[in-house]
């Protein structure tokens, strides 16, 4: 406000101008923060409720792969109410060209792909050296980003992503299960196992993550459609290849929603906002962004393990907290 004669005035021309530039940019931002705040508590809440659902045999009591396809069909069904509430009916019977939607065929066959081999791998390595050895996946992300997107990373951001992994590994490590070792009573160590061909799979697995992201965050941003659209698009060969992959055994036997409570729709319903909430983060925002959520939520992962299941966080557990801001800050300053 300006003040003449006790009279006040609204600022115009540049003033007022550049008051509105700055409001619109402390909401976007706002938004944005909110946005990143969300999805990290909903990633680093998966675990911690998968865990809260397990028998006492340490098996879940309902299908996995029917969780994985109405997780997909709940993103599709958003979508589709999303663009018909704000693009019109006009927008799906106007006909769609299958030029557009082949693009968004291939990371969907690549997220169930991993989906898969997460299954595959539980032969080859126990899971403490899965939840270890995985982290290796933010490294083929970036590689793969800055290959195949041609965006050139510069030696202080490669430096970051490096200190994100290794505090992935370092809080992989900080919650293995601890058995005494052979011969050292007492002395209490990870038991940890993986076979050759484990290691070839884990490569796989690491591989189609990282193209799984570049080739979505390329489809998303090479079309100037409603990224609902785009959603519907990507989250239909999600549902149709997730059916093909439950009816053809991997459903276990078990009824479609047999065993599903009220804490497993809660998932369902927390990884559908997920889902569409990335979304928006590959379309505005990179899949290094991405990464950096993830890795955020590993540190809210922790916190709820400790808080709802009991599990010891050592001081070890400080050390990726730490690394993880620094590589934040070194990547975006």
């Amino acid at each position: 406000m300006i003040v003449i004669d006790n009279v006040s005035a609204e600022p115009s021309g540049p003033d007022r101008s550049d008051r509105w530039r700055w409001g619109g940019l402390c909401w976007r931002t706002s938004r944005w923060a909110l946005l990143l705040l969300l999805l990290v508590l909903i990633y680093g809440s998966h675990a911690p409720l998968i865990a809260l659902t397990q028998s006492d045999e340490g098996g879940v009591p309902y299908s996995p792969s029917s969780c994985v396809v109405l997780i997909e069909f709940v993103k599709l069904l958003v979508s589709t109410a999303t663009l018909l509430a704000t693009e019109g009916g006009s927008a799906l019977c106007g006909g769609v060209r299958w030029v557009l939607v082949l693009p968004y065929a291939a990371p969907a066959l690549l997220y169930a792909l991993n989906n898969n081999l997460v299954v595959y791998m539980q032969a080859h390595m126990d899971p403490s050296t899965f939840q270890l050895l995985s982290n290796l996946k933010i490294v083929t992300t970036a590689t793969l980003y800055s290959s195949c997107l041609g965006k050139r990373l510069r030696p202080i951001q490669w430096l970051a992503l490096g200190l994100l992994t290794l505090a992935g590994g370092a809080h992989s490590y900080s919650s293995l299960e601890r058995e005494p070792e052979a011969g050292q009573e007492g002395h209490r160590g990870p038991r940890l196992h993986v076979t050759g061909l484990g290691l070839l799979l884990l490569l796989l697995y690491c591989s189609a993550s990282g193209l799984a992201a570049v080739v979505t965050e390329r489809a998303l941003k090479s079309q100037r459609l409603p990224l609902s659209l785009q959603n519907i698009f990507l989250y239909s060969w999600g549902v149709a290849i997730n059916v093909a992959s439950h009816t053809g055994g991997v459903g276990e036997g078990r009824g479609f929603l047999e065993g599903f409570s009220a804490l497993v729709w809660l998932i369902v319903i927390g990884q559908a906002a997920a889902g569409l909430m990335m979304s928006v983060v590959m379309k505005h925002g990179s899949g290094i962004l991405r990464l950096f959520v993830i890795s955020s939520a590993m540190l809210v992962n922790g916190a709820l393990s400790w808080a709802l299941l009991g599990l010891q966080l050592t001081p070890l557990f400080l050390l990726p907290t730490g690394l993880t801001a620094l590589a934040a800050y070194l990547y975006y300053r």
